[in-house]
């Protein structure tokens, strides 16, 4: 990769965590803290102390933001700890010099677009390398020490923080702070994991040869062949034919049946859930225009 091609693609990375940062303080000051409202992590830990503490939000932030990161230090890569600090500061300046009109006094909508934004910008900023909650941080060190997983870790964080609203706020406030939190968790998720749905698929037809090249032209996507043996009944005769094994969008899936049926109306097709892609042509669909005429196989 050329200094060039490095240099943009760290730009990109940092106007992408900046978007971040805008999306996530929106959410901070457009609707939970003018209401009240909490989220998890850090950032409620911020907000639930600046309820009884007359501080600054962005100091707030910052101060319990230093032990995670300093931990980071130590269990993740140095790089992915500089862009965090550089992301909670980014935040922590955008939330303190932005000025937002209450937008709605619904507690409902506040609880749901305030977490649909801060989950975007938490999500946006992570898919570049970046944090914008220490508890992140936290669940990667004891996942490490102890084999506990992250999702188990956060949850019991928030959990023990959500108790701690109930009792020092409300169990109102507390129970709107899990909505914002379980708004906040989705939408993150489905930024970092993205909007396709992928689903897993295998093919054994007597026709095998002429579904690889139809899947390929018409479905524009790579496969993996595992070699198969057929008996046939008792005379104990065997013949070899290739397995074919597929990655698709979900969208797809009706297509692929319908391209395999045109050949071999009797090919059996498994279909199996996918919970994590990476790599290959799995998200990157091979270019149909450029694959149209495909060798022999």
């Amino acid at each position: 990769m050329s200094y060039t091609t490095k240099t943009i693609k760290v730009i990109y990375e940092y106007a992408q965590i900046i978007f971040g940062i805008i999306l996530a303080s929106i959410g901070l000051k457009a609707f939970l803290l003018p209401n009240g409202f909490l989220d998890g992590g850090i950032t409620g830990i911020a907000l639930l102390v600046k309820t009884k503490v007359d501080l600054n939000i962005s100091i707030l932030l910052v101060l319990f933001s230093i032990p995670f990161l300093i931990l980071g230090f130590f269990t993740v890569s140095k790089r992915i700890v500089i862009k965090s600090i550089i992301s909670i500061l980014g935040l922590a300046l955008f939330i303190h010099f932005e000025n937002f009109n209450t937008i709605t006094e619904d507690k409902l909508l506040i609880s749901i677009f305030g977490g649909l934004f801060l989950g975007a910008g938490i999500g946006i900023a992570i898919r570049n390398g970046s944090v914008l909650d220490g508890s992140e941080i936290l669940g990667i060190y004891l996942n490490d020490k102890f084999g506990i997983s992250i999702g188990q870790i956060i949850l019991v964080f928030n959990v023990i923080l959500f108790s701690i609203t109930a009792l020092v706020l409300s169990v109102e406030v507390a129970l709107y702070s899990i909505l914002t939190y379980i708004v906040t968790a989705k939408v993150t998720d489905l930024i970092i994991e993205g909007f396709e749905d992928f689903i897993g698929v295998t093919i054994v037809s007597k026709k095998f040869r002429e579904v690889e090249i139809a899947i390929m032209q018409e479905l524009g996507t790579g496969m993996t062949l595992y070699k198969g043996t057929r008996g046939l009944g008792s005379s104990g005769k065997t013949e070899d034919f290739d397995i074919i094994h597929i990655i698709i969008n979900r969208i797809d899936i009706k297509k692929m049946y319908r391209v395999v049926n045109k050949i071999d109306s009797k090919a059996f097709i498994v279909e199996f859930d996918v919970n994590t892609v990476k790599g290959g042509v799995l998200r990157h669909y091979l270019d149909k225009k450029k694959n149209r005429e495909i060798p022999k196989l």
